[in-house]
């Protein structure tokens, strides 16, 4: 089999990254009427995702208890949810405003989940549920849509991602004004913490779009964690404070571009296949993660080995082969997915990746859905582009800046 994958974006594949650095009360939102809808976000899994905040006067959260241990700063240049070391249980969230919201609008939702976020990362949460929880990382982005329509200050490349051939999306599970993503130890702590985001939410006007929970399977500390293709995922990863993956210098400099995609795959068809075959289309080994062309996990993928008769070691549709960063000019991505089981006939990865271009997805992508030998067992069910904003040090709320 010959195909392969851009580097730094296995398509299907996630890696776990390098070793990584880790670096309120919100004010009620203003229109009492906007609390009758707050019936709709009792409903995780059928509403919309967006908002981001204005240039206001900061409001700093009242002294409190220090962190608990091993919590992770909601408060800081960047967010957690990117900077962080990758946690086993993710929730990702979107939200829509209201229809004709404005920026006040949005100012108010982003202090209301800002403040649940901060007070979920200090364990200062009011919820006996959540007694000893942290640490816990989260990110808020900004969808293409409520940036176009309130004028934000957002980098000019945030828009709506092409259409990719074998896209299967369903717009149910795609899109959305505004994407939280929380991620814990244990899915008990994002479900009782998305319960308070979508409760905060209501309170601003704002609906659910989709929620999707998502796993990694245990592992030993610092080994990759394997998908249900059984391959290991997230190898070759950059380092998440790699500059190449942040803004450029300016407004922009701590924010970063989500891409987001749920990933059907076929694990029944694939599992049929024999191992060399498997290992053919990933272009790794099954049982070290090593790549065709070396010994051990981490060496790096020879692109240009060939065999005696001259065929290439890596094949021309091999998963790693297409992924690889040398046909990107070495432009990289960092790659966090989880695993996601939503039955028998839908289980599969929840692939996120941070970048400073959209662009570098798109060519990725175009040739991973064109020539990847791991495309007839996958298929991409939602899609979403979103800006991550800066960080909030404390004293200032996210999007103070938009």
């Amino acid at each position: 089999m010959d195909r392969v994958l851009p580097s730094g974006t296995d398509g299907m594949h996630t890696e776990r990254p390098n070793p990584e650095g880790v670096p309120t009360t919100a004010r009620p939102c203003f229109d009492r009427r906007t609390l009758l809808t707050a019936a709709l976000a009792t409903g995780v899994g059928a509403g919309a995702a967006g908002a981001t905040a204005f240039t206001r006067s900061p409001q700093r959260t009242p002294a409190g208890p220090p962190p608990a241990p091993g919590s992770v700063p909601f408060h800081g240049a960047r967010q957690s949810g990117v900077t962080h070391a990758q946690l086993p249980s993710v929730r990702l969230l979107a939200l829509d405003l209201p229809d004709g919201a404005g920026r006040d609008a949005l100012h108010a939702l982003l202090a209301s989940i800002g403040a649940v976020l901060a007070s979920a990362a200090d364990g200062s949460l009011a919820d006996a549920r959540l007694d000893g929880t942290p640490p816990v990382t989260s990110l808020v982005a900004l969808g293409p849509g409520p940036a176009t329509r309130l004028r934000l200050n957002v980098p000019p490349s945030l828009a709506e991602l092409p259409a990719f051939s074998g896209d299967r999306l369903e717009p149910a599970r795609s899109g959305g004004d505004l994407l939280v993503q929380l991620a814990a130890e244990q899915p008990w702590t994002t479900a009782v913490l998305t319960e308070h985001l979508v409760t905060a939410a209501a309170r601003c006007g704002a609906a659910v779009r989709w929620s999707q929970a998502g796993f990694l399977p245990p592992v030993p500390e610092g080994r990759t964690p394997r998908n249900l293709f059984g391959f290991k995922d997230g190898t070759a990863n950059p380092a998440p404070d790699d500059p190449s993956l942040w803004g450029l210098p300016g407004p922009h400099a701590d924010g970063t571009v989500l891409v987001y995609r749920r990933i059907r795959m076929d694990t029944a068809a694939f599992a049929a296949l024999p191992t060399e075959r498997q290992e053919l289309a990933v272009g790794r080994r099954a049982d070290t993660g090593a790549p065709l062309t070396g010994n051990a996990e981490h060496d790096t993928p020879d692109v240009y080995a060939k065999h005696p008769d001259g065929s290439y070691v890596l094949p021309a549709d091999a998963h790693v082969r297409l992924s690889n960063p040398r046909l990107d000019g070495g432009a990289r991505m960092l790659r966090r997915s989880w695993s996601y089981d939503d039955g028998p006939a839908d289980r599969g990865l929840l692939f996120c990746a941070f970048l400073r271009d959209p662009a570098l997805f798109t060519r990725v992508q175009t040739r991973l859905a064109e020539h990847d030998a791991l495309t007839p067992f996958l298929t991409h069910t939602a899609s979403v582009l979103a800006w991550v904003l800066p960080g909030a040090p404390e004293g200032r709320q996210l999007g103070a800046d938009l």
